[in-house]
């Protein structure tokens, strides 16, 4: 689906490809513009912009030649994938089989997401508020249901909301980039996420306890829900890895003692 052209705003530089350009270089910086996102049909961008159309094909061609967009024949102009293919699938399925990564995944999680909980807690719009609190509505909707790719899918949603809320787009960029490891399923597991409530109720009160410490604007109770919610699934691995393990040892001692 084309992005809504309302976002441009019509051109009155002097430099109409280059004030064109910088528009929307500005939009996928601040991630209005995500990668993947299709732009408008070039006569609706032309129209939003107020500019021709051959100046808005010379801003496009730039932008594309930068690595910022990307032409698919047929289909019309993308923002190019910019951040998830920092790591090779070699190094994600490497990460895949070595749990202690996972748990360096959660290290680096637990000071950037408490940082970005302050920093949306201090600076969150209406907006922000309102994307937040529908990701929480999702989350609760998808525990309803015990559908566990709404329940994943709302769980990113909701920390990137909170991420974008921080208003700083550097951070936003990269824990973009992490949030596509757990998109992937490379450091998820429900079963695990799950090892110590059994429900995932205590997992939605986390997060619920996070959201409305950020609407309340306490960056102190933000930021600690944040930590204490990043501790609780890592204790929730460690004790889904060991009942793995001690289940794995069972069958064995089972198998060898067993009736013939």
């Amino acid at each position: 689906m084309p992005t809504d052209p309302h976002i441009f705003q019509p051109i009155d530089h002097d430099s109409v490809a280059d004030a064109v350009v910088t528009q929307i270089e500005d939009l996928i910086v601040s991630r209005v513009l995500r990668q993947g996102a299709r732009l408008p049909a070039e006569r609706d961008l032309a129209e939003a912009l107020g500019v021709s159309r051959p100046k808005l094909r010379e801003a496009l061609k730039r932008l594309e030649d930068e690595g910022l967009l990307e032409t698919r024949k047929g289909e019309g102009s993308f923002v190019a994938q910019l951040t998830n293919t920092a790591m090779s699938p070699a190094l994600l399925d490497l990460f895949s089989r070595h749990g202690e990564a996972f748990f360096e995944y959660l290290e680096y999680r637990k000071e950037q997401e408490a940082f970005a909980a302050r920093l949306a807690a201090e600076r969150h719009t209406d907006f922000d508020a309102q994307a937040i609190s529908q990701h929480l509505a999702n989350m609760r909707i998808a525990q309803d249901r015990d559908d566990a790719r709404a329940s994943m899918e709302s769980d990113i949603a909701f920390h990137s909301a909170i991420v974008d809320a921080s208003h700083n787009t550097m951070l936003s960029h990269m824990m973009s980039s992490i949030y596509e490891l757990t998109r992937r399923g490379v450091f998820y597991n429900r079963d695990y996420l799950r090892a110590i409530d059994g429900t995932g109720e205590m997992l939605l009160a986390q997060h619920e306890a996070i959201g409305a410490a950020i609407l309340a604007r306490d960056p102190d109770a933000a930021e600690a829900a944040a930590r204490a919610h990043i501790d609780f699934v890592g204790a929730s691995f460690r004790k889904g890895e060991e009942q793995q393990r001690r289940e794995a040892l069972a069958e064995k001692r089972y198998a060898l003692t067993r009736p013939a």
